[in-house]
């Protein structure tokens, strides 16, 4: 299992529910990618988290891994960075990206458990 903990919302993250898709970024995110990121920090970190069929979960909001790109997990282990998007994917999945149903956006608050089963 993978957990981590909000710890940081980025001012621009609400104009992206529209879209549905979130950021995740660990702690040592760059300041200019900062505005746009929902900011984590991992507890625990498993082997490889991102796997389609497996659950994300946001607090109590659960959702299932639909796509992975191929750098998703490389991404996320080492920077705590990837794009989440609640939708169907259109062509080729971006490498640093997941796709996850049900198609909302999730509620996301400083302090949420974010966790990868």
């Amino acid at each position: 299992m993978t957990q981590s903990i909000v710890k940081e919302i980025g001012i621009l993250v609400p104009s992206f529910q529209e879209d549905k898709i979130v950021i995740l970024f660990g702690p040592n995110a760059p300041a200019e990618l900062r505005e746009i990121s929902v900011i984590h920090e991992f507890n625990e970190l498993g082997e490889e988290p991102l796997k389609v069929g497996r659950t994300l979960s946001f607090d109590n909001e659960s959702y299932t891994i639909t796509a992975v790109g191929s750098l998703a997990n490389q991404n996320f282990k080492e920077l705590g960075h990837i794009s989440i998007y609640f939708q169907e994917p259109e062509g080729e999945v971006l490498p640093g990206a997941i796709f996850a149903s049900p198609f909302r956006f999730p509620e996301i608050k400083e302090g949420t458990v974010i966790s990868f089963k």
